[in-house]
Order: C-alpha cells, then structure tokens, then sequence
C-alpha cells in the first residue's frame, strides 16, 4: 500500500498519463480512466444564489432558492471564521500545494475503507462542491450522485482538477469560493446565510464562538445541526476551538471564553422560500408566473430553464408595488369583505403611464386550502393563476361611448331613454360584418324600471341608463364597443376573442366575463390620453454578475385619439361628479378624476372603475358562484342586503366598491401631483357635420332605413297638414346634420281639428294658441 501510494503521488505530481487498472487490498478492488482524459480545466459557474423580489421601496417581498446562499468577497468575511475553517479542516493551506502529501496516504487508506472525510485539503473539497453544485444547476442527478460517490476515482479526479485550480487562483480566491459554497446545515448555503440564519448576524460581525460553531458544522451539517442537535454542535464547536489553540491561531482564555456562548434556535432567522410565505402571496405569484412565461425567454429558452435561473441565479426582481397602497388596498377589502364570506372582494392599482402595477389585493389574502384561504388570484386570468372572471355590468359603456365618439357622436347626443325597450324579434342591429336580426325578444329596462325622457350622454352616464347606452351600441354598430373595448385592454376571462359577442347587443351592459387587471388596464388607457400599455409587475431583473435582463415591456401604443380619451374623461367625470353614481366614491381631494359604476343583472357583482392621471384602478365585489349557500338555494345570488361579517353589503357599485376603490387611491395618490384632465375639443364637444341623404321620391320605410344606414338616428314626427293622414311629407333637417344625430321623419296627421271661438268675454286668450300646443305635442312624439 506504501508504495502503491508513492508511486500514484509522484504520477500526480508529474502528469504521467498512467491507466490505473488496479490497485488491490484485501477487500477493496477499483479502476480509473488514465490520468491524461481527466480534463485540467475545472469550470467554476457562480455559484447558486437566492433571488429577491423587491417592492418599490426597496423592500423586500419574496425569496427563491433552492441552496438560501448570498455570496460574499473574502473582505466581508470575519477573519476570525476564516481561521476556524481552515483550522478544522485544513490548517496549512497556505502553506501545502493543491495536495496536502503529509495526510495524503492516510485519506487514500480512509476512502478504501469508506470514509471520504479524511486529509482532503480544502482546495480538494472546493473542487468537490463545485462539482456537485454544477451538476446540479444542470439538473444532472446522476453527476451529482458521482461527484460525493466513495471512490478512489472520485479523489484522483478531484486532486488531478486541485492541482489545476491552484495554478488559476490564489489562495484567497479558493478560500472566499469555498466559504461561500460550503453547506452550513439547516437550508443555509455559504457562510453569509449562515450567520443571517444562525445569529442574526453578518459574516463580517461573526463573533469566535460563533465562527468555530459554523465551522464545525461542514464535516457533517446533519449530524451538526446546531437547530436539531444544539449540544453535538456545541461539543464540536469546542473541537474546532481546541485546534484554533493547537494552531496558534487563538489563545486559551480566548478558546474559554469562547465556549461560554450559547445557542438558542429559537432566535433563527428563516429566510422565506416562495410565495405561501409572502407577506403579499398572490402579488409575488404573480411575478413568479410571469418570470416563467414565455415573455421571459432572456432568462432561459423554456419554463423549466427559467425556474432553474429563478431560484439559483442570484436575481434581483425589482417591482413597482407599492406597500403602501398595497395595505391600504387590502384592508379597504377587508372593512367590506371577510376571508369567510361567501362573497370575494378584489382591487387593483395601474401606473397609467408605465402600466406597472402597484397594488392587487383580494378578500382572501392567504395562499393556502384551509378556511378563508385559496390558491386563486381572483384579480387575474387563468393563465396567471386566476379562476374565473366576472361581469363587469355599466363598467362597459364606457366602450361604447369611447367608439360612439371616435365615430363623431358628441357628450350631447341625446336619445327618449324610456324605462323599458322592446326589441321585436327580427329587430335589427349591426355586427362586424353588417347587420342582423335578433332571434328572439328582447326586454332590457333601466334599474327600477324608470325612465328619463329625452337625455344627452352625460346625463345617462350619471344615472347609468341602459336604454340610452343599448339606442347608442345599436347606432354605432356592436362591432365599435367590441373592438374599442379589445384595444383598450379587455379580454374575455375564458380565452375566447371579444368578437366571439358581437351578435349580443347587451355586451354595452357588461355581460362578458373578464377580470379586475383587464378593466383596470382598460381605464387607465383612458387615463392615459388613449395610449394602452400591458399591465407588467417587473420594473427591471437583474443578474448577480449586475447584467440587466431584457423584461415584458409594456408596449406601450396609442390605440385612440387623444382627444376622443379627453371626451371619455369629460363624461366620466361628471359620473364623478355631484349627482353622479360615482359620486359616493369619489376622493373629492381638488384632483380631476373620472370613474363609472357598474351593477350586473340582480346584483351579483358591483364594480367602480376610477382613475386620475396618475393612477388608475378598480374595486370589484361579486357574490361566490362556489359557495354552499348559493348552490342549494339556501340564499339567492345577490349582494343587495346580503349579511356579511362587516354588515349588510348594498349592492351598489357606487357604495360597496367605490368605498375600496376609495380607500385603495387616497394612499396610491398620496405625494402625487394633482394633473387635469386635458379639455376636449369643439369637435368633440359640438361634433361635425355630414350630408344627410336625399330621401326624394320614397316612402316612409324607406326614408327611415336609409337615414339609419348612414348612422342617422330617425323619430316620427306628427304634424297637422292638408295631405292624408299617415302622408310621408319629408324629413328635417336637410342638407347636412350633425353625424348620428336625429332625423325627424315628418307624417301627416291630417288636417288641423277645428278651432272653438273665443268667448268674447276672454280678451286675453292668445290667438290660435292651442293649436300652437297642439302641434309642440305632436312634435315631441315618442321617438318609434
């Protein structure tokens, strides 16, 4: 054995190429490649650090590793740790080569017997971490398995790779890498995390009992794990000092003085790993997912290439999150809905101008299944971690009014808004490839059945009357709010293109599914002047070498005019304003904001959708389709008086949601400046003119659907006249009209009736006045 061990030692250090074919004992048989195929080039990535996401302050909000390692320069690791590592377990590495040849026999004599433990210099077990780690990046079990296997080949290889690294790097460099791969038991990989985890403190403040205790722990972090097994740690925290002193690298009063510490694992610091543990779950999730997407390919080519660069690349994810809104957004929620109500309450806060994200919060908070929990992002789409979506209800007129005004319909189009419309089946609407004609009756009607008479845009969007909006789709076409809608930023919670509902005339009420992040991204394209921008959460990843990766942009683009945004904003703002749905929700803070309430069909969901300049947002709640009480009858599916934990929920978007939304944008507004929205034009404002038609020669019928056809709304106008009664007698105005205004479409009612004298005793009777009233009330017919 003595001379099988000189002669493999005088081998190495020559750099023969010798095949080992056997080196035999009594019980031990090996083989090895020659020495020449064992490359001398060991590579040497940087080594698997945690990522940090970070909040916009700075702080922060989640963790990803699977080794919790934070490299440090061998400059802000105690001297005093560096000593007590190499005292235990190499004590003349500065002073022997890549091969320790005093305990070189002894260890060669250890691994035939099975105990690779023994005289490998910390260059050596340097070169084994590496090897292990690296295979590992790679997702390699199986070279990960052979680089700690007990072999003879193992050790020749690591020694032949020593040498080699020992001609690349000092010393200094080998011990800092070392000290910064080697596992300190209990999750905490390299020394920082092991001082952060252990005490609580950096590896620069490491203190000398605290660095014998770490140091001891690398020969076996099970074993030594100071959380598990306090007094076997301890015990071998006094090992490493005893030979600090046999060393002279302390004294003994220092190695006794030492020895007095002690540990408590009640004071470890656990470094959160994922998202369950994150202070804001479903935020963080939702950077985890997008930093997998496919939009991510500068951090690796597919998913499972990105999660290995997420949790071992050393990231640094900077967010726009505001933790300030953040709180504000979630106990908003939280006063009007419980983790245990059979409701869900939702938020969410846009940068308009960036598209950042700055607060998402849910009435369920935490990440888990036990009661008051879940795993779904209610604000998101499937794709993203979401379940399903909601009807958003008048939330969506704001489309048709955005595409009514691209079209050159003004805020003071107006329209007899009745209670109650009839469509007939066979009535006809237009889609994006013409008309068609309704399949069936159709009964839409105001809340509360109410009328308004004769009403312009603004005064409909303040009281939200469905009658006025489903006159205004039906003229500009469904295809205009579908499309308008789509550029803004809605998408359909199931996947499908909004033109998929371009036959539903009741998609101006919000009868499409779609999620809180869609509506909000849609009004703060409003907010926006008509530039859209993608929702994005990452403001910049970073790489630990300080290379900034390319992240989502927002793509930012203008899919509207400005000044059809400014006549958005104008209306919306008066919604704000007093006598306005909105107006129970606004901040009322000397800011320009806008905003719109939404209300579905029985009052199972209520929103209000708002916004300034600055930030824009939405506030949603919606009863749960999920829940017991609703699916065996036990209560119907409304919000309107529905007991929950904090009282009775109204029902109203303006009362239940705009008290979120509300709360959520005093604390995202704060420190920002008060902007206005820009004034809009007279074009806007006053519209332009068209040619109407000529409608000579044609009958009633026919003068109606050919005004229609050119986007002109028609009314029948009674008037008395010699012709027959029912005579088409032309239309007024002529010429040219304002584009989509009203066409009155003139009709004989027949002679006038018969004037009765004037008694001669009423000289003050004006002259032939109640037939002037007569004709004012035929020209104010209901519009047919």
């Amino acid at each position: 054995m003595f001379l099988a061990v000189s002669v493999l030692a005088g081998l190495l250090l020559s750099g023969l190429a010798v095949p080992m074919t056997a080196l035999a004992g009594s019980s031990v048989n090996f083989a090895a490649d020659s020495l020449d195929e064992i490359p001398t080039d060991l590579e040497t990535p940087a080594q698997s650090e945690r990522s940090r996401v970070l909040m916009a302050n700075g702080e922060v909000l989640a963790t990803f590793y699977d080794e919790n390692r934070i490299y440090v320069p061998l400059s802000e690791i105690s001297p005093l740790m560096q000593d007590a590592q190499i005292g235990i377990e190499d004590h003349r590495f500065y002073e022997h080569g890549a091969i320790d040849f005093q305990g070189f026999g002894r260890a060669l004599v250890k691994t035939l017997t099975g105990d690779t433990q023994g005289a490998s210099t910390l260059t050596q077990q340097y070169v084994k971490l590496v090897r292990q780690e690296t295979a590992m990046a790679n997702g390699d079990e199986e070279a990960a398995r052979k680089a700690v296997e007990v072999t003879i080949e193992r050790k020749i290889i690591e020694m032949r790779y020593a040498m080699a690294l020992e001609e690349r790097l000092t010393k200094d460099q080998i011990l800092e890498r070392y000290l910064n791969i080697a596992y300190y038991g209990d999750g905490a990989y390299g020394v920082e995390s092991a001082a952060q985890h252990y005490f609580r403190t950096t590896a620069k403040d490491l203190t000398l009992g605290q660095s014998a205790l770490l140091a001891g722990i690398v020969q076996n972090p099970v074993a030594f794990n100071p959380v598990k097994n306090t007094q076997r740690a301890l015990d071998r925290r006094d090992v490493v000092l005893n030979q600090m002193v046999k060393w002279k690298m302390i004294t003994e009063a220092e190695a006794a003085e030492a020895k007095l510490e002690t540990f408590d694992p009640a004071q470890v610091l656990r470094t959160p790993n994922g998202c369950v543990s994150s202070q804001y779950a479903f935020l963080c999730d939702y950077v985890r997912l997008t930093l997998l997407s496919d939009k991510m390919t500068s951090l690796g080519k597919d998913k499972e290439e990105r999660e290995r660069a997420l949790k071992r690349g050393g990231l640094t994810i900077q967010t726009k999150i505001n933790p300030t809104a953040q709180d504000s957004a979630e106990a908003a929620v939280a006063t009007k809905v419980a983790p245990t109500d059979p409701v869900i309450g939702n938020a969410v806060l846009l940068e308009p101008s960036t598209g950042l994200i700055i607060a998402m919060a849910q009435s369920r908070p935490k990440m888990g299944d036990g009661e008051g929990e879940t795993y779904w992002n209610y604000n998101v789409p499937a794709s993203m971690g979401g379940m399903e979506g909601f009807q958003a209800g008048s939330t969506f007129k704001a489309f048709t009014m955005a595409a009514a005004m691209e079209q050159g319909v003004t805020p003071g189009h107006t329209y007899n808004a009745p209670g109650k419309l009839t469509f007939e089946k066979g009535a006809v609407f237009r889609d994006c490839q013409g008309t068609f004609k309704l399949d069936e009756e159709w009964d839409p009607e105001n809340q509360g059945g109410r009328g308004y008479g004769t009403i312009d845009m603004v005064k409909a969007a303040k009281s939200s009357v469905n009658t006025y909006f489903i006159q205004l789709i039906q003229s500009t076409g469904i295809c205009a709010s579908i499309d308008m809608a789509a550029k803004v930023g809605v998408e359909l919670s199931d996947g499908q293109t909004l033109r998929s509902m371009q036959r539903y005339p009741s998609f101006v009420l919000g009868t499409a599914y779609v999620t809180p992040l869609s509506m909000a991204e849609a009004y703060a394209t409003f907010a926006n002047r008509g530039v859209h921008c993608d929702p994005i959460i990452l403001e910049s990843v970073t790489t630990q070498e300080g290379k900034a990766l390319d992240v989502p942009s927002a793509n930012c683009q203008k899919v509207m005019e400005p000044e059809v945004a400014d006549g958005v904003n104008y209306v919306l703002k008066q919604v704000a304003g007093v006598g306005g749905t909105g107006y129970v929700a606004a901040l009322r803070d000397g800011r320009d904001e806008a905003g719109k309430t939404g209300t579905t069909n029985g009052n199972e969901a209520v929103w209000y959708a708002g916004y300034t300049p600055e930030v824009a947002g939405v506030a949603m709640i919606a009863v749960e389709n999920a829940n017991p009480i609703f699916k065996d009858g036990t209560k119907k599916k409304t919000l309107r008086n529905l007991k929950v934990a904090a009282g009775y929920l109204d029902g109203s978007g303006g009362r239940d949601a705009g008290a979120i939304w509300k709360a959520a944008m005093k604390a995202a507004l704060k420190d920002k400046p008060k902007t206005k929205f820009t004034a809009p034009t007279d074009e806007i404002m006053k519209g332009v003119k068209v040619p109407v038609p000529s409608v000579k020669g044609m009958g009633y019928n026919e003068a109606k659907a050919t005004l229609e056809a050119a986007g002109f709304t028609t009314s029948r106008w009674s008037v008395y006249s010699d012709r027959p009664q029912g005579t088409f007698l032309g239309i007024t105005p002529t010429g040219s009209a304002l584009k989509f205004s009203t066409i009155r479409l003139k009709v004989s009612a027949g002679p006038a009736p018969a004037q009765p004298e004037t008694p001669a005793t009423d000289p003050a009777a004006p002259p032939g006045g109640q037939g002037d009233q007569g004709g004012n009330q035929g020209g104010g017919g209901p519009n047919r």
